[in-house]
């Protein structure tokens, strides 16, 4: 101690029953250095002859065999990583040399290698010269049908300084118009005549009905001075209003049992899922276009699925009348069964709200006398419904507890919609996942991402999942895998596997990637993602957990639209901990350490969560 030093206050002696948290060690470990080796240039991404969809800039990996070199890309330095891997962040190309040139120098040793790419090609329609369209760019496509008066977009790119005009049935000339221009108010989008590509999309909306006749077929042209350009359109099919064209629904999945096969449902062409109905729902097809079948739900609600997952049914078909009588909660020792008689299966949508459970159902009229909740059941507290409006009902379930999992269920026999609702598991506090039956998914294959030294995602994430299992082994839980190899394990199998085995928890093991145009150097973290509102707590624990062992940045917990979070029987959650293709992040990937580390993350946040469901002792 030296002379000016003061003494420390004497410090208590530590409570021998209180354990100290462990030291958790954070970051990344080193990346080992690779010397002297044999110059092996391998470039992972893009390939030859690859699609580059970027506009402007993209990145390029790939790794070279060592690690004291020093490499140029298109003449631009990039840095090298000891054991050899390297990320570029580059312009793309230019057209006229659409290549990527790399060339790696060692002392008096230069090697180079070439990658040869594509840019999107974009047909240019010039403002002179004989007047061209892109008449691939013609909407409505072929196979579209609508109902007689829905608005139909008629659309063409052709040069700015054309005109534009639609022909429909009933012989009337409709301009098709240029996109507005914001500014000072609005006005109409001009261009350069003499550029050598001043394409633009022309569009208007019209009847269905005006393009459906095919003794008279609309037609689209395209004017500029003397020049004009005629395309025939495909037709429209407009469905009847004398009569419903009905389908049934049938999902194409092979995989589980019925309840396991749904329909994905989705707000517009192509977009996110957000309801999951039944196989065999009746409903009504209202229009289809680019490969989807639009869907009526009820009145006010039209929906789009895949047109793979429908039959249509017989001209004349009625529409099932679906009216409720009571509901009745029947408990059982996992689960309670609210069971609702319909006569027909409903569309649907279950939504979690903390200790309320929605349940929505379309084309329903609701008429329960009496709705008993047998043996006042400690979990399913109170039932209410609401008729919201003609042909939809809301039904609300208030639980004693947060919203665990749920299962919706049709009972032929006895011609019943049933909401199966879980309850969550009896927990030790402090053995918060003996007894458990947690579901571990290391990601991929098929698909996945692969590092700068070809780490593939699959063959990485494996190895932190048997981890995984370990951990939670020693922790009292039953473990199920679903996949116990490097094979390829498809989507729904994976999440039939987890329910079918009753598992309170699902895990799924990943590590991120970008798509061309993301620069991975500013936007690469950690994430953990989620479906189900319910399954937003444990991917907070988890996030937590992984923030703390990792030391990258956060990218936070959202939810997103993945296939093995959507099955609503438990929790499920998704961890991208790491960017495979950053070369520090897919070495670590290679570190047993660290894939422990990876492992205990995800273990302690289960454990976490789990603990959150033990009873209070009172003092």
């Amino acid at each position: 101690m030296s002379a000016c030093a003061r003494p420390s206050p004497a410090v208590a002696p530590p409570n021998p029953t209180v354990a100290s948290p462990p030291v958790i060690e954070s970051g990344l470990p080193a990346v080992p250095a690779v010397r002297g080796g044999p110059i092996d240039v391998r470039v992972r991404y893009p390939a030859e002859n690859q699609l580059v969809t970027s506009r402007d800039s993209n990145f390029v990996l790939g790794s070279l065999g060592t690690g004291d070199v020093s490499l140029t890309i298109n003449g631009q330095m990039v840095p090298v990583a000891p054991n050899g891997a390297f990320l570029a962040w580059l312009a793309n190309p230019s057209a006229s040399a659409v290549r990527y040139d790399l060339v790696v120098v060692r002392a008096a040793d230069t090697v180079r290698r070439t990658v040869r790419v594509r840019l999107p090609v974009r047909t240019p329609l010039a403002g002179s010269g004989r007047l061209r369209v892109d008449s691939g760019s013609l909407l409505p496509a072929r196979g579209t049908w609508a109902q007689r008066d829905d608005y139909v977009r008629v659309s063409l790119r052709a040069p700015a300084n054309a005109i534009v005009i639609v022909q429909g049935s009933d012989s009337v000339m409709r301009p098709l118009v240029l996109p507005p221009v914001r500014g000072n108010g609005l006005v109409a989008a001009t261009a350069d005549a003499s550029g050598d590509d001043i394409a633009v999309v022309f569009a208007t909306d019209i009847a269905a009905r005006l393009l459906a006749d095919s003794a008279r077929a609309p037609r689209l042209f395209a004017i500029r001075g003397s020049d004009t350009v005629r395309l025939n359109m495909p037709l429209v099919r407009a469905l009847p209003v004398d009569t419903r064209v009905l389908a049934m629904l049938r999902s194409t999945s092979t995989i589980g049992s019925d309840t396991d096969r749904v329909v994905n449902a989705r707000t517009i062409v192509d977009g996110t899922y957000k309801w999951m109905l039944l196989n065999g729902t009746i409903v009504e097809v209202t229009g289809r276009s680019q490969g989807y079948t639009r869907i009526r739900l009820d009145g006010p609600l039209d929906v789009w699925i895949d047109s793979n997952d429908l039959v249509v049914l017989p001209e004349g078909t009625a529409m099932p009348r679906r009216v409720t009588g009571g509901f009745r909660a029947t408990p059982g020792a996992e689960w309670v069964d609210v069971a609702i008689s319909t006569g027909d299966r409903p569309a649907h949508l279950v939504e979690p709200d903390g200790r309320t459970l929605v349940l929505t159902l379309y084309g329903v009229q609701a008429n329960p006398e009496i709705s008993p909740i047998i043996g006042n059941d400690t979990l399913v507290r109170r039932i209410s419904w609401d008729q919201v409006t003609s042909d939809r009902v809301r039904v609300t379930l208030t639980l004693s507890q947060p919203v665990f999992g749920w299962q919706s269920i049709w009972d032929e026999s006895r011609r019943l919609f049933v909401l199966r609702v879980r309850r969550a598991p009896l927990i030790d506090a402090v053995n918060p996942l003996r007894g458990l039956t947690i579901a571990v998914d290391p990601g991929h294959p098929p698909a996945g991402a692969t590092g700068p030294t070809g780490l593939y995602e699959g063959d990485a994430v494996f190895p932190v999942g048997e981890q995984v299992a370990a951990l939670l082994r020693a922790r009292g839980a039953n473990v199920v895998m679903t996949r116990t190899s490097l094979a390829p394990v498809g989507l729904t199998e994976r999440g039939v596997t987890a329910r079918r085995a009753n598992a309170h928890a699902f895990i799924s093991i990943h590590l991120n990637a970008l798509p061309d145009g993301v620069n991975p150097f500013t936007a690469n973290g950690t994430s953990t993602l989620f479906y189900h509102q319910n399954s937003e707590p444990l991917a907070r624990v988890v996030q937590q957990e992984l923030m703390k062992r990792f030391g990258l940045r956060d990218l936070g917990v959202h939810y997103q639209n993945l296939a093995v979070a959507r099955p609503t029987w438990y929790p499920s959650v998704l961890a991208e901990g790491l960017f495979l293709m950053l070369p520090e992040q897919e070495s670590a990937m290679r570190d047993p350490a660290f894939q422990r580390k990876y492992a205990e993350g995800l273990v302690v946040g289960l454990e976490r969560y789990f603990r959150t469901f033990a009873p209070v002792l009172q003092p």
